[in-house]
């Protein structure tokens, strides 16, 4: 029985890594997303530098995402912290979206 438990441990333990990889990499991807559109809407800054800058900046923010996943106590509570993040920044883009009028026709 020890044999199958250890075998069954090990097994949870390489999915709850795997679920980390993939957290790290999709929800990195799409918290530095949803920051960089933010950031290109709301630094004062040129259009295209604040573009440029956030674009810089979201490199940064995805590493925070990679290491706070990886730092979290479950990879439940990585998730929730991920979920929450998207929610807030996704909330905030929509609400300066919609505040800033659309820029003259191209």
């Amino acid at each position: 029985m020890s044999h199958r438990r250890a075998a069954r441990a090990d097994i949870l333990g390489r999915a709850a890594v795997a679920g980390r990889v993939v957290l790290a990499a999709g929800g990195g991807y799409g918290i530095a997303a949803l920051a960089t559109a933010l950031l290109s809407l709301t630094l004062p800054l040129p259009r295209s530098e604040a573009v440029t800058a956030a674009t810089l900046l979201s490199v940064a923010v995805m590493v925070g995402v990679v290491v706070a996943v990886f730092a979290a106590r479950s990879l439940l509570r990585a998730l929730v912290g991920v979920g929450a993040a998207g929610l807030v920044l996704g909330g905030a883009l929509w609400l300066v979206a919609g505040a800033i009028p659309p820029g003259p026709a191209a």
